[in-house]
């Protein structure tokens, strides 16, 4: 039975990072479309999705629970404006040609995690992680001192979505009880941000054809799914077994910019992402180890 449920949770973890990799082929879609416009359809109709899913899959309960506790909802409210900066990054960003930058930022978040560990849970840092860490500066500080640039988009993605992740850990509530409270914060903003715009092209969608507005409500499941597998994965494998996967979705980013969108990576980015990989190759090798001496000592 263990072995099945690992199984299962194996295959939701791929799943959710193969979906948020391939996400940037939607967004590239609805490149006429503004960044704070797709985020608004996103954010409107996460809402309404997750309210389905609940509706079928049960969590109200759960809801209810959360109403009672103002504690958490604070910080759930703290959670919408961080996960919102973080979509409206990374849509301008794949709309604007700047996937890898998208991708470097994703690369760069599992070791900002562990500075966040750090800081915020009292967590020690063994020497293999300082030196992943180190790597990870070195890479920034050449790109900052020799192309005189700072990568302000990665850099931006990997904080907010970090700070997002320590927070919701914190807090420790159901995925969709929490996404739900999000988006259920942010759905003034978005239903208001909509209609001050409705003379745009694509605001008014009862002007829109059919395509477009299938396209804009779309960004509610393009969201919501990838983040539930992550969910159903999470509590069947451990942490460490997760954190493998987390870089199938930056490495389909950065295959699908190079190759498919022929974004230019040049000696700049090579360099940084060169130190960021590195630094990657020994995180991963430090989570493996732990990992063994784990199961001997069991």
């Amino acid at each position: 039975m263990q072995a099945l449920e690992t199984r299962k949770g194996i295959i939701l973890a791929i799943c959710a990072y193969c979906l948020w990799g391939i996400a940037p082929l939607y967004f590239k879609l609805l490149g006429d479309v503004s960044a704070f416009e797709i985020l608004a359809h996103r954010v409107i109709w996460s809402f309404v999705f997750i309210i389905i899913l609940m509706k079928f899959m049960g969590g109200f309960s759960r809801l209810m629970l959360l109403v009672k506790r103002p504690k958490q909802l604070l910080v759930l409210a703290v959670t919408s404006v961080l996960i919102a900066l973080n979509w409206l990054i990374f849509i301008w960003a794949i709309t604007n040609d700047r996937m890898l930058d998208a991708s470097l930022g994703y690369f760069i978040n599992p070791l900002f995690n562990v500075l966040l560990g750090m800081v915020f849970l009292s967590e020690r840092l063994r020497k293999l992680q300082w030196f992943a860490v180190t790597l990870a500066f070195i890479g920034v500080m050449i790109q900052l001192i020799s192309f005189g640039s700072i990568p302000m988009v990665s850099l931006a993605l990997a904080t907010s979505f970090g700070f997002y992740g320590l927070l919701r850990k914190k807090v420790n509530i159901d995925a969709k009880a929490g996404m739900l409270v999000e988006t259920a914060v942010l759905l003034p903003v978005a239903l208001t941000y909509l209609a001050l715009t409705l003379d745009t092209a694509s605001a008014n969608m009862m002007t829109n054809d059919i395509e477009m507005n299938l396209m804009l409500i779309a960004a509610g499941i393009v969201t919501t799914i990838p983040l539930l597998c992550f969910a159903g994965a999470a509590i069947r494998i451990p942490l460490s077994m997760l954190g493998f996967f987390q870089y199938i979705g930056p490495s389909i980013m950065f295959i699908l910019a190079v190759f498919l969108y022929n974004e230019p990576f040049d000696v700049e980015k090579s360099i940084t992402f060169g130190f960021i990989w590195s630094a990657l190759v020994v995180f991963t090798a430090d989570m493996a180890l732990q990992r063994r001496r784990r199961i001997k000592q069991s």
